[in-house]
């Protein structure tokens, strides 16, 4: 199993000291997202201040950016980091789309299948010197001069992971990505009983196999030290839970438990502006369905019977800013690792 740390919400003046405390313990994964700031800046540091670590955009938002911008933006890093790049993207919803980056919104997965293959094909130009001609319903790449042209790199495959919370985009991620971007809102019941069955069919659709296919990510991650330091951390994530669930798209995370319902209360709270009423609709079951709990004794024992074979990574933030914090975690993450991770045959 992988263990990644998110730096998104950063300063980017600390990111350099984050990173390399975040190699220093072993993590394998750094991640960022877009949020509230880009994700793409902190990488750079991340890849110059650091050696080992993958380094990923978890997620970049897709529709705002064409994918020339992104396919600049990847090629560029990927060739500073050495290959070490994950280009994570997703969707967003409409309303975000339209209303925050003022973009219009057609249905997202035609979309974002176009979107993939076209940083293919402009991939494949600068490295290959295949004439670029992507012509799709939404996106159209005809023109690339050598002025233009960036050129071959040393480590051309960049993997492409997209975000997926319903069958849909589990099912495109199996077709035609190296991986998907599991969102913090899951169970193991979902995954298993809708995200990795979609994400076969997807693979079984295009006559490929998940050999290397990465699935990121295993819900939120409780822990540390002592249950004393568990409480805010519960309660910290049961309000990000009630926010998610307000939102009608995640709908099918919570029916597949039989809480449909608490979605339709959620939304109307949400639309009425009472987000301190939002959080206590949330059960302790609800609570401890949607994320792993326990000390740092306990936590890589409860992701292994929760996440063992379903996932690829486990995203999980530790304290790092002591070096007793920085020992303690690397005992926590040489724990985790040692969970076994999802295999294309099981």
């Amino acid at each position: 199993m992988l263990v990644e740390y998110h730096i998104q919400g950063r300063d980017l003046g600390i990111v350099p000291q984050i990173v390399r405390w975040a190699e220093e313990v072993g993590y394998d994964v750094v991640t960022t997202s877009e949020t509230s700031h880009d994700p793409f800046l902190p990488l750079v540091l991340a890849a110059e201040h650091s050696r080992r670590p993958l380094l990923g955009t978890s997620v970049a938002i897709a529709f705002p950016r064409s994918p020339m911008v992104v396919a600049y933006t990847a090629w560029d890093l990927q060739k500073f980091s050495g290959g070490r790049l994950l280009l994570g993207l997703g969707t967003q919803v409409k309303g975000h789309n339209e209303r925050r980056f003022s973009v219009p919104w057609t249905a997202p997965g035609p979309r974002l299948r176009e979107y993939v293959l076209a940083l293919r094909a402009i991939w494949d130009c600068w490295q290959n010197g295949t004439p670029l001609n992507f012509r799709g319903a939404h996106y159209s790449f005809t023109l690339m001069t050598p002025f233009f042209n960036p050129g071959p790199i040393e480590h051309p495959s960049i993997p492409i992971y997209i975000a997926a919370v319903n069958a849909f985009m589990a099912r495109l991620a199996g077709e035609i990505c190296d991986g998907i971007r599991l969102h913090p809102f899951l169970s193991p019941k979902y995954l298993r009983e809708v995200i990795i069955p979609a994400v076969r069919a997807g693979a079984a659709r295009a006559g490929r196999t998940l050999e290397n296919f990465g699935l990121a990510g295993a819900g939120f991650v409780i822990t540390g030290r002592t249950e004393s330091d568990l409480a805010p951390q519960r309660e910290a994530v049961r309000r990000q839970l009630a926010f998610y669930a307000s939102t009608r798209t995640y709908r099918p995370v919570m029916e597949v438990h039989g809480w449909g319902e608490t979605v339709d209360r959620l939304h109307r709270l949400s639309l009425q502006g009472k987000w301190a009423e939002m959080a206590q609709l949330i059960t302790d079951e609800m609570l401890e369905t949607y994320a792993t709990i326990g000390t740092y004794d306990e936590i890589a024992g409860r992701l292994r019977e929760r996440y063992g074979g379903l996932v690829t990574s486990v995203a999980m933030n530790l304290p790092l800013g002591t070096p007793a914090d920085r020992e303690a975690a690397r005992e926590v993450i040489a724990q985790v690792k040692r969970i076994e991770a999802f295999r294309a045959a099981a």
